[in-house]
């Protein structure tokens, strides 16, 4: 039963997450009820209930009937699943709070990211003031400035083609949370699933060699990979 509670904690979180990827890109205002892209009715609380919703109105608005996108329900699903996987990981503990929170933000930047290829600076913020106030600790600023460093240096050799400012941003958040001992793994985990994936998808001809690809997403794999293992 604790599961399912957990699990379903994490569905609402994930909906919430929603809202951020929706909202953010477009500078729209977080408060207020959600509305249909197409129609612009209002959506009713018992149509917005996390995942629950997306199969009761088999995947279309009530109103005009317009698909909603899958995006809605993996976000959800995914965002439950870690909530679960951390629980296992952690127990009932700050660290489960804490990555869990994480884990919101993180979400939100690799859907962000992958289809509008920028990292929102209130994500970044506010993972850094969610960093401070669960771990503060002079190695951990540390650990996120050097992250950064790291990818500012990259940035201004390649003259901004290889790494934007808004990873540098994130930087400082990842390398907050990972810590000194583990922002190397964290970076070289990075790098390693941006190359494959830039390979398999040149290989596959969706992508050529000087295809701008947003690395945001492999951050935040790379993130989950050390959290967990």
């Amino acid at each position: 039963m604790f599961f399912i509670l957990v699990f379903a904690l994490g569905l609402i979180f994930g909906s919430f997450a929603n809202v951020l990827i929706w909202r953010l890109p477009q500078g729209k205002n977080l408060g207020g009820r959600s509305i249909c892209p197409r129609c612009k009715k209002k959506i009713l609380w018992f149509d917005n209930l996390p995942l629950l919703s997306f199969f009761l109105l088999q995947g279309r608005c009530r109103e005009c009937k317009e698909k909603i996108s899958l995006r809605y329900p993996m976000v959800e699903l995914l965002t439950g699943l870690v909530f679960v996987l951390l629980y296992l990981k952690f127990g009932l503990s700050y660290k489960f709070i804490f990555f869990g929170l994480t884990s919101i933000l993180l979400i939100s930047i690799f859907v962000i990211d992958l289809t509008n290829q920028i990292i929102p600076d209130e994500l970044v913020f506010f993972g850094i003031i969610l960093s401070v106030l669960f771990n503060l600790s002079f190695v951990n600023l540390f650990s996120g400035f050097l992250a950064a460093l790291f990818l500012l240096i990259i940035h201004f050799v390649t003259s901004g083609r290889g790494m934007g400012l808004g990873d540098v941003k994130f930087a400082v958040f990842g390398g907050m949370v990972v810590g000194l001992n583990h922002v190397f793994y964290w970076l070289v985990l990075a790098f390693l699933t941006g190359a494959i994936v830039g390979c398999i998808l040149i290989l596959g001809r969706k992508a050529k060699l000087k295809s701008k690809i947003a690395f945001g997403p492999f951050l935040v794999l790379a993130l989950f990979l050390v959290i967990f293992f």
